[in-house]
């Protein structure tokens, strides 16, 4: 019987199974110097907010707006603003920091459609990735709070992502705020109607872990007392 390797060998020649091996070993070094790039960029550019929402949210859109709202006035605090540098949402939150005169930083993912770095990302700011788990990680490090706005797989995904590093202790605890009630409250009652009560399988204390708002004022609110609350200095 043959084994998983020959069968997978048996659907290429032997040249293209050593090249792809090798393609694999000098990929952890592509690897090693996005996170190296990323370290060195966001290390620099004091605290900040991450914003996250759909690349397909227009100009004008009610969340379009809210997102440029909370951006610039999170400015106005002293905190930057950091988006996955593509349109829609991340647009408007880059868009709201440069009004506000603070640091605008986009997270670029390189894919074949939608993600282009929108227009108003600091020139020395803008970071492209090819990996998205690279990408995420900057997020995760470098953000004081996450601001989550409407979105499709990828905003859950990384809303998700923060919600099991803090719930396993991975991260320290920092504000996630998911904006807009109408559009989230399906899948929080999902959440706790079904992982919650049914199946047991997060904890109450787990509802905690974010907050619901649905204005700009009350989203920003919240992350400055949080850090009021813990006396702790936003980021480094």
């Amino acid at each position: 019987m043959s084994t998983p390797e020959e069968k997978i060998k048996k659907a290429f020649k032997q040249k293209d199974w050593n090249e792809i091996k090798t393609d694999d070993s000098w990929n952890v070094f592509k690897i090693m110097a996005e996170f190296v790039e990323g370290y060195e960029k966001l290390a620099k550019i004091g605290p900040c907010v991450s914003i996250f929402g759909s690349a397909r949210t227009e100009p004008g859109n009610k969340y379009y707006e809210l997102a440029r709202d909370i951006a610039f006035k999170l400015t106005q605090l002293g905190y930057g603003i950091i988006t996955g540098g593509g349109p829609g949402v991340m647009e408007a939150g880059n868009l709201g920091a440069k009004e506000g005169g603070g640091a605008s930083v986009g997270l670029n993912i390189v894919l074949p459609f939608e993600q282009v770095p929108n227009d108003y990302i600091d020139n020395d700011k803008l970071i492209n990735f090819d990996h998205f788990f690279v990408r995420k990680v900057m997020f995760m490090k470098y953000a004081q709070g996450f601001i989550v706005l409407p979105g499709g797989f990828g905003t859950l995904d990384e809303l998700f992502e923060a919600l099991t590093l803090i719930q396993t202790e991975k991260i320290g605890e920092f504000p996630i705020i998911l904006v807009g009630k109408t559009y989230w409250d399906g899948l929080i009652s999902w959440v706790r109607d079904h992982m919650l009560e049914v199946e047991s399988n997060i904890s109450e204390k787990d509802l905690k872990l974010f907050r619901v708002v649905d204005t700009a004022d009350e989203a920003v609110t919240h992350i400055n007392k949080f850090y009021n609350k813990y006396l702790l200095s936003p980021n480094f």
